[in-house]
Parts: structure tokens; C-alpha cells; sequence
């Protein structure tokens, strides 16, 4: 069978993958995007509760987790936030800030799948689903390529395949052998953006607690979050940990404040003064969910009016507030991870185009790379912002 041939063939169909084959089109490149799902854009789909949170405003490469922190400043600074806001709004897709910057559709995430899509079919490039690569060789003039729907060649091939997270969404560590057999090194990998576990002891402890939420700050080290937290039948979620679960490493120690930018030492002396009649559970309510005010008094053995109880006992409850460490046994891995930290090392790529530099005509973009962006829009910012420097180059 002869071979169709492209100049540009893109591996993956999700947002990096989609937008970087609609660039090259537009630059009048015949492209051809390869995916093995039977639809495209499939976590641009169940993303954000099935609204995308597609960019975040604040998006800078301070939100952003790589070996090489500098590595992200070009794509970043070259195609921003404002610049997908215009594409979104062209299209006339309604949004809206939920918090934080983060940015919503009003109604489907469908709507940017179909944006891309049609964009792709606009730009002459063509997607090609439920097929599966089975073969990748190198040419003199560039890649063969067996497929599931027979053979292609091309000058430029774009790896937009993603990593680990999410495998029952048919998300796998493809683009880490597709580096490894080129000779690119891979970083360490590990589930990102993860609700974390506890022990058995501890689980037993929390359990009445599960469906609990409450605002709090997350702390590792000097790093912290003032987002929700979430107690699960399994430990914690919510945006605060899933944020420092990127940070956090197996036997480290996080710090909760249950109450951020209070003083409940000085809340509950005062309320001894008084209402000494009441009792600690009482005063805390007023901050945090009952259920939370009954657990943190009985984990401080605090129990009684207010009036019966020392300076040291209001400040050992206090302590339970405003800092809680909690050492988490694990995560619940990939299969609830967001992203994927770690991924094609950094120092393999040219920063300005996504190439890797001992392999001429071969690209990595998006979740693949060793990039990894906070909750909010971040990692979408990263998959369009890189998906252009390489629509540009290839």
C-alpha cells in the first residue's frame, strides 16, 4: 500500500494535539491529526464538570512546576491567556470567571471541542480516529508511520499524546517511549493534581467526616493554598489539595488551617468571659461545619463548658485548628490525577519551537513535557500556549 503523505502529523487529538494541527494548517502545512479514541478533545469534554475551565487570567510561569521553571516563559509570553479569550470569543462562545481567574464556558465544554474541530476542518486538516500507531520509524526526509489504517509519512511529527493521567480515558505513557526510542530523556512521573489518602487508623477517625467541607489553608513547606477542602471516604480532596498533592511527596508531613485568617485561641477566651456556659463545639460551629467542630474537640479531648476549661486547653484546640499536620499514606493515583507531573525532559527541547533538539522534525507539546500547571486552567493555558510555539515551527 502506498504511503499518504502529510507534512505535518500530529499523535493526539486533545487540546494540545488539536490546536497545534490547526496552527500548521493555517500556515498551509497539510496536516493529519491521529488519535485512537473514538472522539476527540475527550478531556476537554469531562473537564471543569463538563464546562472546560479553559485558561485561567493569571496564567504565568510561576504557576507552573518543571525542573527547568525558565522552560515555559516563551510559549507562555508568545500566545497568552487573552490570546485563546479572543479565539473563545470569536466563536462566540459565552463564559464566565468562576474564581480565581479561572474561566468557565457558560454552557458545554462540547463548544470548544467543536471550536477546534471546526477550526482543524477550516484550516484543511484532516483527524483520523480509533487508530491506533503501531510503528514509528525515522527517514531521511523524515517519519514513516504504520498505522492501524495502513502507512503515512511525513516531515514533522508532533507528539501531543498527553501522560499518565486519567488511563480509562485511554491516557497512557506512549509519548515517554516515543522519547525514549529517540534517544530523549524522560523526567521522573507521578500523578498530579490528586485527591490524597490516609492510613487506616486515621480513615477510621475521619470517616464520620466524608462529604465534609470546609475553607482552609494547605501548606507544604513554604508553599500554601486558601482554597476548599474536602474530606472523601478515602482521605481529602477539594481544589486545596489537589493543589499541594503537586507539591507534597509520600511521608511528608501538610499543615491545614481550618480557619485562615482567624484567631480561635482569642475567639474562644473571649467567649469564656462571656457565654462561659457554652461549650467549645458551640464556638467553633460558627467557623466550621458541626460535624468538624465535634471531630476536632474529641480528637482534644475537650469536652464541657467553657467556663471548666484552661487557657492550655482552649490553646491545645486552637493548635487542632490552625494547625493540623497530617502525614497522607499515598494518592489515589493516576486514575484520579488531573495531570501528570514529570514527563519529556526539558533539556531535549528547544524552548521556542517544543523540537527536540537532537531530532530534527520531532516535537512534544502539552501534558507529554515536563510543564505542569496549578488547578485552574493552568495546564489548558500550557497545552494552547505550547501547541502554538510548535504550530509555528513545524
Amino acid at each position: 500500500m502506498k504511503p499518504r503523505s502529510f507534512d505535518v502529523i500530529v499523535l493526539g487529538a486533545g487540546a494540545a494535539g488539536l490546536f497545534c494541527a490547526i496552527e500548521a494548517g493555517r500556515r498551509g502545512r497539510s496536516v493529519l491529526v491521529i488519535d485512537h479514541a473514538s472522539a476527540p478533545g475527550e478531556k476537554i469534554r469531562i473537564s471543569g464538570g463538563g464546562r472546560c475551565n479553559f485558561t485561567n487570567t493569571f496564567a504565568s510561569p510561576a504557576n507552573y512546576l518543571s525542573a527547568n521553571r525558565h522552560f515555559c516563559v516563551s510559549a507562555l509570553k508568545r500566545f497568552t491567556a487573552a490570546d485563546f479569550i479572543a479565539r473563545v470569543d470569536a466563536q462566540g462562545i459565552a463564559w464566565h470567571e468562576k474564581t480565581l481567574g479561572q474561566l468557565f464556558c457558560d454552557g458545554s465544554a462540547k463548544q470548544i471541542v467543536d471550536m477546534l474541530t471546526g477550526d482543524l476542518a477550516e484550516a484543511g486538516g484532516k483527524l483520523e480516529l480509533s487508530t491506533e500507531v503501531e510503528e514509528i520509524s525515522q527517514t531521511a526526509g523524515g517519519y514513516d508511520i504504520r498505522l492501524s489504517s495502513g502507512p503515512v509519512i511525513c516531515a514533522s511529527l508532533v507528539i501531543a499524546t498527553g501522560g499518565k493521567s486519567i488511563p480509562k480515558m485511554g491516557a497512557s505513557g506512549f509519548a515517554y517511549r516515543v522519547a525514549g526510542q529517540f534517544g530523549l530523556a524522560v523526567t521522573e512521573t507521578r500523578p498530579g493534581l490528586v485527591p490524597l489518602t490516609f492510613e487506616p487508623n486515621l480513615l477510621e477517625r475521619v470517616r464520620p467526616l466524608a462529604g465534609v467541607a470546609a475553607q482552609a489553608r494547605v501548606s507544604h513547606g513554604k508553599t500554601a493554598f486558601d482554597e476548599a477542602l474536602l474530606f472523601t471516604h478515602r482521605g481529602l480532596s477539594g481544589p486545596s489539595i489537589l493543589q499541594i498533592s503537586s507539591f507534597w511527596r509520600e511521608g511528608d508531613e501538610i499543615g491545614i488551617d481550618l480557619a485562615p485568617g482567624g484567631d480561635v485561641f482569642a475567639e474562644l477566651r473571649e467567649t469564656r468571659q462571656t457565654a462561659g456556659k457554652q461549650e467549645a463545639q458551640t464556638v467553633l460551629s460558627r467557623r466550621l461545619p458541626k460535624a468538624l467542630a465535634q471531630f476536632l474537640c474529641g480528637e482534644g479531648a475537650i469536652a464541657g463548658p467553657l467556663a471548666e476549661l484552661n487557657d492550655k486547653a482552649l490553646r491545645r484546640l486552637a493548635d487542632r485548628v490552625h494547625r493540623w499536620k497530617v502525614k497522607p499514606a499515598g494518592s489515589e493515583g493516576y486514575r484520579t490525577a488531573e495531570v501528570t507531573l514529570g514527563g519529556i525532559d526539558t533539556a531535549g527541547l528547544d524552548q521556542k519551537t517544543m523540537a527536540a533538539k537532537s531530532v530534527p522534525g520531532l516535537y512534544f507539546i502539552g501534558e507529554a513535557v515536563d510543564v505542569t500547571g496549578w488547578l485552574g486552567g493552568y495546564n489548558f493555558q500550557w497545552a494552547w500556549s505550547s501547541a502554538w510555539a510548535a504550530g509555528q515551527a513545524v
